[in-house]
């Protein structure tokens, strides 16, 4: 299992400085044998996590869960939008509650549902109780060398590094006391929703 030194992390990852991908072309491959992808689910975790964790397998009909695990962890490639590939493993509390939303998100694309209506209907969710927001502090596992992610400063899909996620319901920029332009704080994703998360690349 890498070795992770939470003294050492370096917070608030340029997202401007990674190599950008092809931004029409989609970076998850349907094409792939069915192992090859669940080995791609696989790699967002040590093998100690990914290898005893429920398995979700993207299909174009949307996820199928192809293994049921024992540890309570989550593994999946996610997509932010159809043209991303984001290998991600959630902890029992990610897996009881954000999983469940991107679960809905890849079921109404295949519905032919376009991302706009299916935000709304997620956003709709979240007040209605019917999704709700992790409960307690948690991880999600992002360590797959496969990450192609959305750059919501120039809405780029870019390469972006090994990394850790956790939770952070509801935070905005301002509670971490920095700003979206900082380099030398810790990156939040998705501000002021439910979903929100703090990024922390650890050195290895």
């Amino acid at each position: 299992m890498r070795r992770i030194f939470f003294a050492s992390v370096v917070l608030g990852v340029n997202l401007l400085a990674l190599a950008q991908s092809d931004a029409t072309k989609p970076a998850y491959d349907f094409s792939l044998s069915r192992e090859e992808r669940i080995k791609l689910a696989e790699s967002a975790a040590p093998a100690e996590i990914s290898g005893k964790a429920t398995i979700y397998l993207l299909e174009r009909t949307g996820y199928v869960k192809v293994r049921e695990g024992a540890n309570g962890f989550s593994c999946l490639v996610e997509r932010q939008t159809p043209l991303t590939m984001e290998p991600e493993c959630y902890d029992a509390e990610g897996s009881a509650t954000t999983l469940l939303t991107r679960l809905y998100t890849e079921e109404q694309r295949a519905q032919g549902k376009g991302e706009e209506q299916i935000a709304n209907e997620i956003e709709a969710g979240y007040k209605s109780g019917k999704f709700k927001a992790p409960r307690k502090p948690g991880i999600i596992y992002m360590m797959s060398e496969h990450n192609h992610v959305l750059n919501p400063q120039n809405q780029q899909i870019i390469h972006f590094g090994p990394h850790l996620m956790f939770y952070a319901p509801y935070a905005k920029d301002e509670d971490l006391g920095s700003p979206p332009s900082s380099r030398s704080m810790p990156f939040l994703v998705n501000p002021g929703k439910p979903d929100a998360v703090i990024i922390v690349v650890p050195r290895q």
